[in-house]
């Protein structure tokens, strides 16, 4: 399990990363012209901070796989990520509308990939709170 845990590690930093290019990617600039600034920069502050949690939780999978697997608070932890990610998961088929990428081919790999990523996240912190 530690391996897992330490790719999860990996995978969450590229992602806090891939955090970064959001406004731009997604247009924000233009995208948010019209909302007020407070919301605005909700957008953005709460982007950033999305992106740091992701970024702790991959360095507490690289730097702490074992306690992960070894402890009873390892565990506990394991147990509070399996809710946080599992929650993910679930809203990555009930929160975003099928429009989003059905149809486009690029949207549907993203879909499918990040899909398959939330499945694999939520169920090896299962199993590393399972023992």
């Amino acid at each position: 399990m530690e391996l897992h845990l330490k790719i999860i590690g990996c995978l969450f930093v590229l992602l806090a990363l891939v955090h970064g290019i959001f406004p731009k990617y997604f247009n924000w600039k233009k995208e948010f012209g019209a909302v007020s600034t407070a919301n605005r920069q909700m957008m953005y502050v709460h982007t950033f901070f999305i992106s740091l949690i992701v970024l702790l939780m991959g360095l507490l999978c690289l730097t702490s796989a074992t306690e992960l697997v070894e402890t009873e608070l390892g565990r506990k932890i394991a147990f509070g990520l399996f809710i946080f990610w599992g929650a993910r998961m679930v809203i990555q088929f009930v929160g975003y509308s099928s429009e989003l990428w059905r149809g486009k081919v690029f949207e549907i790999i993203v879909h499918i990939v990040f899909s398959l990523f939330w499945i694999y996240i939520t169920v090896v912190f299962f199993l590393v709170f399972w023992g």
